[in-house]
Order: structure tokens, then sequence, then C-alpha cells
């Protein structure tokens, strides 16, 4: 028989942080249970201490257990291991779809900047009024809605600022008219 290694504190804590401090045959946690180390094959049927033969068991369900060898993970594993590959999916995709998103209102902040820079030479928009198109207008209204506003304040007003404000004032209006109807 395998002689038993004692597993020290680092490894002991790395495993219960590895298992979220929770019992992976019962799923309970501490402070009802007091977790200890498992050993999926045990060291009675050859099994060693490296991190992979090692689970975070409860008290009780290591004693349940005892020297018996588990041929299969334990289900609660194989259930987390799912969730976390959706999860991960779920979260790439979730990023995917953002980048996504702010070059699709990049783009639509270029395409306002550049008529409002064509009727206004040398002017540009601030990086404040850049977030506000972005968080108060692109949120709220399409692109093609917020063209048009640009392209009408820039055609009726001669003044870059008294322009920023029409055209705010477009879309503010369109907004309001959207929510009441």
């Amino acid at each position: 028989m395998p002689k038993r290694v004692s597993i020290g504190k680092k490894a002991r804590f790395e495993v219960f942080k590895r298992d979220s401090f929770t019992c992976q045959y019962c799923g309970r946690t501490p402070p009802a249970v007091v977790l200890e180390i498992d050993h999926i094959i045990p060291i009675c049927s050859a099994g060693d201490s490296c991190e992979e033969n090692l689970i975070t068991a409860c008290f009780d369900c290591n004693r349940g257990k005892a020297g018996n060898s588990l041929l299969d993970v334990p289900q609660s594993i194989q259930d987390r291991a799912e969730q976390m590959e959706e999860a991960e999916s779920q979260i790439s995709e979730y990023t995917r779809m953002l980048a996504t998103k702010k070059r699709r209102e990049n783009k639509c902040i270029r395409t306002l900047e550049k008529l409002f820079s064509e009727t206004f030479e040398n002017q540009s928009f601030t990086d404040k009024f850049k977030r506000d198109i972005r968080t108060s207008f692109l949120t709220k209204m399409l692109s093609d809605e917020i063209e048009d506003a640009m392209h009408m304040a820039c055609s009726r007003i001669n003044d870059p600022d008294r322009a920023i404000s029409y055209f705010c004032g477009i879309c503010w209006h369109k907004i309001r008219s959207q929510n009441c109807g």
C-alpha cells in the first residue's frame, strides 16, 4: 500500500479555492460544514496527492466515501465544468457583441463629426460631446435618424455652437415623441 503523504496548507488552500470552498459531493459550504481534502482515487488504490487527484469534500462526505474509488468524476464537477464552459462562451459572445456595438457607434460618431466639419471648417467634437452622443442618442435612436438631425442642424444654423444645440434639440424632441407614441 502506498504511503500517505501529508498535503501542505498551500496545496490544500489551492484545492479549496479551485473548488470554490464547496464540497464537491453535496454542495455544502462553511460554516455549515468543515472542509477536507479527499483523494478521488484513494491512496489505498494507488492514488497520489497531485492536485488533479484532490477534491474538496466535507467531513461527512469524505468519511462516507472512505477508501472507495470514484470510477467517474463526480457529477457536481461535470455539471460545474459544463456551466463554466457555457459561462465562458456567453462572456466571449457578449464581449464580441459589445465590441461590434462600439465599432458601430464609433462609425456613426465619425460620420456625424465629418458632416459637422464639412459645414464648419476646422471644427470637431469634444470628447465629452462624443460620449454624450453615445450615451444620450445612440442608445435611443437609429444612426440614420441621428445623421438626419446633424444634416438638418448644419443646413439651418450658421454658428457651430448653436448648430450643436439645435442638433441636440432635434434629437431630444425625436426621443420624447417616440416615448409618447
